[in-house]
């Protein structure tokens, strides 16, 4: 199972409640891989309970392989090139 951009957006009571069952269904019985952009002591910001963001870190930590990856957003580099290339595009003049 494959979760994408966990911090993105706020999750409700019932949201949050349903990830941590989905989590606990599949702990130490199959994979998840999980991205976010919140390091774990600010997942208390996503979650509306201290106890679930533990909770569930704790089941999603256990056996885990945690690569975090610093640096600037692929897609951001793309639209700062395409910018970029539209403006040099806009300064040539017309024949």
């Amino acid at each position: 199972m494959a979760i994408d951009e966990v911090g993105y957006l706020a999750y409700d009571a019932h949201a949050a409640d349903l990830l941590f069952q989905k989590v606990s269904r599949r702990y130490e019985q199959q994979s998840i891989v999980m991205t976010t952009n919140l390091p774990f002591r600010q997942w208390d910001t996503v979650f509306p309970n201290a106890a679930c963001a533990v909770a569930l870190i704790d089941r999603l930590t256990h056996h885990a392989e945690i690569i975090s990856i610093d640096g600037d957003s692929y897609r951001k580099r793309e639209a700062e090139q395409a910018q970029k290339r539209k403006q040099a595009q806009e300064q040539k003049p017309n024949r």
